[in-house]
């Protein structure tokens, strides 16, 4: 559990310490344009969402543990090439090569808790989980910005060196279920899949650049909707498919990734409104605003594992549903700020409200997604589930881009910023309708506590 949650923590790190850094890089290649700049961010975000269905599919076949370490190897191996980088492009390439090891690491260490609880606790491991990756979100910002003051951003890369080594040690004493299929999967399909979702995503990332109606945006659009039709033809016809879709006949799974993809565009969203708020219309600087932020994010890993607990013994819609009520609460408080600075009197309540929202809402939809999936098809659930989370981050950090815009005054930014919250509300309200579609689970009486490595061995 701690090695498979460590794994966790040091892929979902990357997603937010970077974003900090980012000005600091910006000025460390000053003929770059702001577009290509992007690319250090965009790369990340857009190889993981390729590649986190095959790379569940391999994992299931091959072995959780084995495509773990190999995606913590490749993790750790990249994050020195990123620190070391001596131009822009081969950054880029370093940091499509970072997101190639987290999408490997992402579904293979939640399979390993998965094999790690019995069915009635299942809820409990993901929540855990879930607890470290927002553990990640929530140090992210803080320590970037520390280590941007200490150095400069080479240093948010050689961090993620001793947790990788660290990882990679503890990970060779892990136990391996028995690999039911070893097989390959349908590898075409791999990779049809993985353009489809690159397409898609490039299109959401650069359609506010580009012109969400101009023609290279369109035709993206078009060409990802023709890729991934063409991977459910694959799916509905190979003996071995990337993607079961028997996996979608479990009203669990399938209302899970909608409640996952809208819960992502809100929770996303938020976190760089967050950021614009506190930095354009509050005037603090990155690290002031990195730790302004920390209370929320703290709160989510603080509820996650009992709402995990909560979610075995009441359901994962009684869990969910308040989360989104709660989190909306929270980004109505913070929409409520005005110019002047509050941060005790609203920020932070509106931080916490959203944070507790998050910690019951997110691990929680996941949790659901995979609930009634077999033992053998855990990497490939949980990576279906991560690549709708990986969208919905896409997806809800394009269209704030897109609300919010440039605004010229003060008062335009304070209009902006009203819509860019009422967009995070709006999307965190339908998640939790949508979950209002999960069945009540009844209640389990029968509590009994398994080790680790009982759980595997009762799994196996």
């Amino acid at each position: 559990m701690a090695v498979a949650c460590a794994g966790a923590f040091v892929a979902f790190l990357d997603t937010t310490i970077v974003n900090i850094a980012f000005p600091d890089i910006a000025a460390s290649f000053p003929e770059a344009s702001r577009g290509l700049l992007s690319w250090v961010l965009d790369g990340y975000f857009v190889v993981i969402a390729a590649l986190l269905v095959p790379a569940g599919g391999l994992a299931d076949r091959f072995g959780h543990r084995r495509v773990f370490l190999i995606g913590v190897a490749a993790f750790t191996a990249a994050s020195l090439l990123c620190a070391v980088a001596p131009s822009l492009g081969l950054l880029i390439a370093f940091r499509v090569l970072q997101g190639v090891g987290a999408a490997l690491i992402a579904p293979a260490s939640l399979a390993i808790v998965l094999d790690s609880f019995p069915l009635e606790r299942r809820s409990t491991g993901v929540g855990l989980w879930g607890a470290a990756a927002a553990a990640a979100a929530a140090v992210g910002p803080t320590l970037g910005g520390a280590l941007v003051e200490l150095s400069d951003w080479r240093l948010v890369f050689l961090v993620n060196l001793p947790l990788g080594a660290a990882i990679l040690i503890a990970g060779r004493r892990l136990p391996e279920p028995k690999i039911a299929d070893s097989r390959l999967p349908d590898l075409p399909g791999a990779g049809l899949l993985a353009l489809g979702l690159a397409t898609l995503t490039l299109a959401i990332v650069e359609g506010n650049d580009w012109g969400w109606d101009s023609a290279g945006t369109l035709a993206a659009f078009a060409a990802a909707a023709t890729l991934l039709a063409a991977v459910v033809w694959r799916s509905r016809t190979h003996p071995r498919p990337i993607v079961e879709p028997e996996l979608f006949a479990h009203r669990s799974f399938a209302v899970g990734n909608l409640g996952t993809i809208l819960f992502a565009a809100a929770f996303f969203s938020l976190i760089l409104g967050n950021v614009l708020f506190l930095t354009q219309i509050w005037g603090y600087s990155v690290l002031q605003a990195g730790a302004a932020t920390l209370p929320g994010p703290a709160m989510s890993t603080l509820v996650a594992g009992p709402a995990g607990r909560f979610a075995d013994r009441f359901g994962h819609r009684a869990v969910i549903v308040p989360g989104t009520l709660l989190f909306a609460a929270g980004v109505w408080v913070l929409g409520s700020a005005g110019a002047e600075p509050n941060w005790l009197g609203l920020w932070l309540p509106g931080a916490l409200l959203t944070g507790i929202g998050i910690g019951l809402a997110f691990p929680t939809l996941g949790a659901a997604a995979v609930r009634d999936v077999p033992a053998d098809r855990f990497a490939t659930a949980s990576a279906v589930n991560a690549a709708f989370r990986q969208v919905g981050a896409v997806l809800g950090t394009a269209l704030l881009v897109a609300i919010v815009g440039d605004p010229e005054s003060l008062s335009a930014a304070l209009s902006a910023s009203d819509d860019g919250y009422l967009f995070a509300m709006l999307a965190a309200l339908a998640s939790g309708a949508a979950a209002l579609a999960l069945r009540r689970e009844p209640i389990l009486r029968d509590r009994t506590t398994f080790s680790p490595r009982q759980a595997v061995d009762k799994a196996s």
